[in-house]
C-alpha cells in the first residue's frame, strides 16, 4: 500500500519517511518504537517531591505573566489540582499557547517538573490532543527533520484500522506450540501497550517472527546459488603441494578436501576458512589459488589493508617463484601509472593472480575471466565491497578467511547458514603465548622487562588506540606515546611508529625496518592486527586494553608466538570496573581463539552480521543477539521443520507465508553476498 494513502502523509512527508526506509504502508506498521513514554499515573501537586516528568490534570487559575527575558518570550499560568494545591506552568518562546490554554478551564498535560524554591513548575508540558495521548503510554520513533512523533503516532493509529495489514503470516501450529499471541495484536500492542506484561508478549512474537522470516529468507537466497564454475583438481596441484617446505597438518588437509570438493561442483563456492591465528589458513587459500590458475582461471586475493597485501604479494612471489605465475599488486597507494598498467594487464589476461585491497572492485578493474575470489579478515569488509568484487565475473567461486569465529562471523554462520570449514590445529613450533593484565602504574617495570628481552636479541610491539589527541578521551596516542617513550626509556634503542594515517610508501618502509631488525620496538595502532609475520618479536604490549573487543585482542596477540623464543602479551588498563576484569580474566586465562570469541560475542554481540550497519541500511527491528540468542535456537528448528516438509514454500497452507519471505528477498537481493 502507498504511504500518500494514509490520512496527513503527502508527498513530502512521504520523501522524509523514506529517508527512514519507510516506503510502504507495511514498513510503516512495523516501524516499531524505540521507546515509550508512561503517562498513566496522574500526580497531584503535593506528591511531587523530586524532578522528573508527570503526568497532571490540572485547572488554569490565572495568566501570571507574559514578556520578553533576555530574548526569551516567558509564559507563565497559576494552575491548581483538585486538592486545591497550586503549581506553575511555564511555556518558553511559544505565545501560540496563549490561544490555546484558557483560564477556568481543566487540562491534562505532561511535563517535566523543576522545583524552584519550593515551589512545583512545570516546563513546556505537552497538553492533551485529539489523539487522547496522555494518560496512556506514548510510544516513541526515530525521527527525521519534517516529521514529528505525533505525526507517526496518528499515521500507524490509521493503519491499524486496515485488517488486510494485520493478516496472520506465521503457521497456526506454531503460534499454538509457542503460545503466542496473534499479528494483530502484537502489533497494536508494540505500538500502544496498556501494560508492561502485553507489551513483552508482542515483543516475543515479534522478535520470533523476526528470526523465522529472516532465516527462511537466509536459506532460500543461499539455496538459490547459481551455476558456476567446474574447476578440475590438477595433479600438478598435488605436486606444489609435496614442494612446499613444510608439512600441512591433518586440519589443513581436511580443510582443502572439502574447498576442492567445493571447486569441482558446478555450485558455487560460499565458504567460511576459520581457524584461529597462526594455524596456516593463507597456504590453503594459495593452494585453492594455484589450482584455480592452473585451471586457467584469474583469481583476486583481497586484504584489508595495504600492509597485508603486500604482504601477501611477497608472500606469494616467493611460493610461485618455479611455477609459471603472473602475480600482480593493485593497492590505492600505487601511483596511476602503475595502477593504469596493472588494470590494463588484468583486462588482458597478462596477470593470473592479483592480490589489493579495495582497489580491486573498481569500475576501472575489468576481469578478462575471474573464477576464484579470497578476502582475507573477511570481517573486515563490508558486504557491498564483497559484493561488487563478486560481480566482476558471472559465478566465480569465493573463499572468505577468518582468524576467529568473532562476533560477526558467528552472526553470519547462525543467520546465514555458511558453509565452513574449521582448522583446529596449530602447526608444529607455535608458542603459547604468556598473557597478563596490569595497571599503568607498573609501566616502569614491563618497559624495563621489554628492554631487557630487546638486549637479548628480540623485538615488540606497542599498541594503543587512538592516532593524535583526544580532548575527550584520555587514552594513549602513537604520537605522544611514541614522544614520550623514546625520551622516558629507550634513549638508546631505535624505536618507530605507524598508523592508518601514513601512506603508503612510508608504512612499507617502517614495516622493512621492523621486519629487517632495524628497528627494535614498533608503536602502532591496529593496523598491525592483521596478517604481520615478524618472527623475531616475541612482545606484544597494548595500552588501553579495555577499548578493544577480546577477539581484536586476541588478533593482536597473534602477532608474536611466531618464532622460538618464549613470548608474552601484556595488556594495559587503569580501568578496574567488574566487566574490565572479566574480559581480561578471560584473555589471561585462554588462547584458544574459538573460546574466546564466544565469549566476546556474549559479551559485545553479533555485531553487523550483514554489513548493514556498515551500509547503513536495515538492522534488526527487536533482535537483541546477546539475550535472544537461545530463541533463536528455537526458531531455527521450525524453519529447519517447515523447509523439510515444503522446500519451495508451494502449499497452500504457505501462501502468505512466501509472499513475506519473497519481499524480504526482494529488498536484500541486491545487497546480499554470502560470504
Amino acid at each position: 500500500m502507498d504511504l500518500k494513502t494514509i490520512k496527513g502523509i503527502g508527498e513530502k512527508k512521504e520523501k522524509i519517511l523514506n529517508k527512514l526506509n519507510i516506503f510502504s504502508c507495511e514498513d510503516l506498521i512495523e516501524y516499531y518504537p524505540y521507546s515509550y513514554i508512561d503517562t498513566t499515573k496522574f500526580k497531584k501537586i503535593k506528591e511531587i517531591t523530586q524532578e522528573a516528568c508527570y503526568s497532571f490534570r490540572l485547572k488554569i487559575v490565572s495568566l501570571l505573566e507574559n514578556k520578553k527575558k533576555k530574548n526569551i518570550r516567558v509564559i507563565k499560568f497559576l494552575a491548581m489540582d483538585e486538592q486545591m494545591n497550586y503549581c506553575n506552568i511555564v511555556y518558553f518562546n511559544n505565545i501560540f499557547i496563549l490561544k490555546t490554554i484558557k483560564v477556568g478551564f481543566i487540562y491534562e498535560m505532561y511535563g517535566n517538573v523543576k522545583l524552584l524554591n519550593g515551589v512545583v513548575e512545570i516546563q513546556n508540558p505537552t497538553l492533551q490532543g485529539k489523539t487522547k495521548l496522555i494518560g496512556g503510554i506514548i510510544p516513541l520513533y526515530h525521527l527525521a527533520c519534517g516529521i514529528t512523533n505525533l505525526d507517526i503516532i496518528k499515521a500507524t493509529k490509521e493503519l491499524l484500522k486496515n485488517n488486510d495489514l494485520l493478516a496472520e503470516k506465521l503457521p497456526e501450529y506454531i503460534i499454538n506450540k509457542e503460545n503466542l499471541i496473534s499479528y494483530k495484536d502484537a502489533i497494536k500492542n508494540i505500538h500502544f501497550p496498556n501494560d508492561r506484561n502485553i507489551f513483552l508478549d508482542a515483543k516475543k512474537r515479534l522478535s520470533f517472527e523476526e528470526f523465522f522470516f529472516f532465516l527462511i529468507s537466509m536459506k532460500i537466497l543461499k539455496r538459490s546459488e547459481k551455476e558456476a564454475i567446474s574447476f578440475k583438481i590438477l595433479d600438478e596441484t598435488f605436486k606444489f603441494i609435496d614442494s612446499l617446505e613444510f608439512k600441512l597438518t591433518n586440519s589443513q588437509k581436511k580443510v582443502l578436501d572439502e574447498i576442492f570438493k567445493d571447486m569441482k561442483s558446478s555450485k558455487q563456492m560460499n565458504r567460511l576458512l576459520q581457524g584461529d591465528v597462526g594455524c596456516g589458513k593463507t597456504i590453503v587459500a594459495f593452494i585453492s589459488i594455484f589450482n584455480a590458475i592452473k585451471n586457467g582461471y584469474q583469481v583476486a586475493f583481497m586484504a584489508p589493508t595495504e600492509i597485508l597485501a603486500r604482504q601477501h604479494f611477497e608472500y606469494a612471489k616467493k611460493i610461485f617463484e618455479k611455477f609459471d605465475i603472473n602475480i600482480s599488486l593493485l593497492v590505492g597507494g600505487l601511483k596511476e601509472k602503475e595502477k593504469n598498467k596493472v588494470q590494463q594487464e588484468i583486462k588482458d589476461k597478462k596477470v593470473d593472480l592479483v592480490i589489493g585491497t579495495h582497489a580491486l572492485f573498481q569500475e576501472k578493474v575489468i576481469y578478462k575471466n575471474l573464477g576464484l575470489i579470497i578476502t582475507d579478515e573477511q570481517h573486515r569488509f563490508g558486504v557491498k565491497q564483497r559484493l561488487l568484487l563478486s560481480k566482476k565475473s558471472k559465478s566465480p567461486d569465493i573463499l572468505v578467511m577468518s582468524a576467529t569465529p568473532i562476533p560477526r562471523t558467528i552472526g553470519l554462520v547462525m543467520f546465514c547458514d555458511l558453509d565452513i570449514s574449521t582448522i583446529d590445529e596449530l602447526p608444529n613450533g607455535r608458542q603459547k603465548i604468556s598473557t597478563y593484565f596490569v595497571s599503568e602504574k607498573y609501566e616502569k617495570r614491563y618497559i624495563n622487562f621489554i628492554k631487557e628481552n630487546i638486549y637479548q636479541g628480540r623485538q615488540a610491539y606497542i599498541v594503543c588506540p587512538l592516532v593524535d589527541e583526544s580532548d575527550v578521551l584520555e587514552l594513549n596516542n602513537v604520537k605522544n606515546l611514541y614522544e614520550r617513550l623514546k625520551f622516558e626509556f629507550f634513549k638508546d634503542i631505535d624505536i618507530s611508529f605507524i598508523h592508518g594515517k601514513m601512506n603508503p610508501l612510508e608504512k612499507e618502509n617502517i614495516m622493512n625496518d621492523f621486519k629487517s631488525g632495524k628497528i627494535k620496538v614498533l608503536i602502532s595502532t591496529t593496523v598491525i592486527e592483521v596478517g604481520i609475520n615478524v618472527v623475531n618479536a616475541n612482545i606484544m604490549l597494548i595500552y588501553n586494553a579495555e577499548r578493544f573487543g577480546l577477539s581484536q585482542l586476541h588478533q593482536l596477540r597473534g602477532r608474536v608466538g611466531r618464532g622460538k623464543e618464549k613470548s608474552y602479551c601484556i595488556l594495559v588498563s587503569n580501568k578496574t570496573t567488574d566487566i574490565v576484569k572479566k574480559r581480561m580474566d578471560i584473555m589471561t586465562s585462554s588462547c584458544d581463539g574459538f573460546y574466546i570469541s564466544q565469549k566476546d560475542f556474549l559479551l559485545r554481540g553479533y555485531g553487523d552480521i550483514l554489513g548493514y550497519r556498515q551500509s547503513g541500511e536495515v538492522k534488526f527491528k527487536l533482535i537483541d543477539i546477546q539475550k535472544d540468542y537461545k530463541l533463536l535456537e528455537n526458531v531455527k528448528k521450525y524453519v529447519d521443520e517447515l523447509l523439510k516438509e515444503d522446500p519451495n514454500l508451494e502449499k497452500e497452507k504457505n501462501k502468505l507465508l512466501k509472499e513475506t519471505v519473497f519481499k524480504i528477498l526482494k529488498k536484500l537481493n541486491n545487497e546480499i553476498i554470502m560470504n
